[in-house]
């Protein structure tokens, strides 16, 4: 942990405190590791005291008894032939004590059952037409006390861009996921071309989806084998079209082995946007004809956002696309914008629509934008408010 978080380490200036929190997690294990060494080590000389007291007592017994010589023997070897494998035996119980609290992890993770699982009747979604319909669907984490989202309804036409819009929280990347069957809805139906998605097998179900998230997620293996990911067996052709299109082709060619390059875990010897780039390359190969974007430009430059969003305007044509944005600039030209509070649609319609409603986009727009309107001057205010309150 404290390798990867280095920078953040060395801006606050905090080494001195993580050298501290280290050399008392490294004395705790040191201590567990010595205990662990003395039971272990203790149990040799136990075993030896035993073997001794029986060679004796087998004297004893030879004395007490006019044993002859070759039964003698007989016994002593066969005390020294039993000793090693009693000593072995007597550190089993520490070496299966040792190994009882990893095995115990593995077991829960293999033995444990998938929330979300295909009907013993599901069937396959060959092809998709991009319409997704949610009915009443609320949806609430096991580990949460509201729900992400409340009696949601929402239709979502095919061929169509459909911008998610509200603060952190609002349910938009809940939406997502539910797309993605990655959870199952509370209640209601999330439905796909009048499918239920219950009623679909969850890997026809993603073959018709692309993703780009905002975390980029890239393997620790070759810039071509990673674009690949999107569709296996996909020519190299296709692979290279791919990167073109996401304006990723002569960054890559800069690489030291080109597309042969192998990008180190989690994609950590190229940068952030070129992270990115790849990651929309991948989903452009797959050619979904849903496509869903979490945040898909956050990590470029303005020059490569514009680029990126050429792009993914070329890949929409004829698509179902859905978009989560924070920077309302990549989203203006939607087909729809559905702006979501506390996982309900609070609006919804054209940039233009919701403009002239002057509700809650439009507030954001204003904050965005640096326009001078009594929305805007009202949300400026509330931080000093704010103070105030907590003064």
């Amino acid at each position: 942990e404290s390798f990867a978080g280095i920078r953040v380490i060395k801006s606050f200036a905090r080494e001195e405190q993580q050298e501290k929190i280290f050399r008392r997690g490294a004395q705790q294990s040191f201590s567990h590791t010595m205990r662990t060494v003395k039971a272990t080590e203790a149990v040799g000389p136990l075993v030896e005291i035993i073997a001794s007291i029986g060679v004796g007592l087998a004297l004893l017994y030879v004395c007490a008894t006019n044993l002859t010589a070759g039964r003698f023997f007989g016994l002593i070897s066969g005390i020294f032939i039993i000793y090693e494998p009693i000593k072995t035996l007597s550190k089993l119980h520490i070496v299966m004590q040792r190994s009882l609290g990893a095995t115990t992890q593995i077991f829960s993770i293999l033995d444990s059952v998938p929330a979300v699982q295909d009907a013993p009747n599901a069937v396959e979604l060959v092809s998709s037409q991009g319409r997704i319909d949610f009915e009443d669907v609320t949806f609430r984490y096991s580990t949460g006390v509201t729900d992400a989202v409340r009696d949601l309804n929402l239709h979502i036409e095919p061929g169509k861009t459909y911008a998610l819009v509200g603060a952190s929280g609002a349910g938009k990347s809940t939406i997502l996921s539910l797309i993605l069957r990655l959870y199952d809805p509370t209640s209601g139906a999330v439905k796909i071309d009048g499918h239920n998605l219950r009623a679909l097998t969850q890997k026809s179900l993603r073959a018709q989806i692309g993703l780009v998230t905002q975390e980029t997620f890239l393997f620790h293996d070759t810039i071509f084998k990673n674009i690949q990911f999107g569709r296996l067996g996909a020519t190299a052709e296709e692979v290279y079209a791919a990167a073109r299109t996401a304006f990723a082709h002569e960054f890559i060619l800069a690489q030291p082995d080109g597309y042969d390059t192998v990008i180190g875990d989690k994609g950590c010897l190229i940068s952030g946007g070129q992270q990115q780039r790849l990651a929309i390359a991948r989903a452009l190969l797959k050619n979904a004809p849903i496509l869903l974007l979490d945040e898909a430009t956050s990590s470029l430059d303005t020059e490569s956002e514009k680029q990126i969003q050429k792009a993914l305007e070329k890949l929409a044509a004829g698509r179902t696309v859905i978009a989560i944005a924070h920077r309302l600039s990549t989203i203006l030209s939607a087909d729809q914008i559905v702006v979501l509070d506390s996982g309900n649609i609070k609006e919804i319609g054209t940039h233009a629509e919701l403009l002239e409603k002057s509700g809650y986009y439009r507030r954001l727009y204003d904050l965005q934008f640096n326009q001078p309107t009594e929305a805007a001057s009202e949300a400026a205010s509330e931080p000093d408010v704010l103070a105030e309150e907590l003064v």
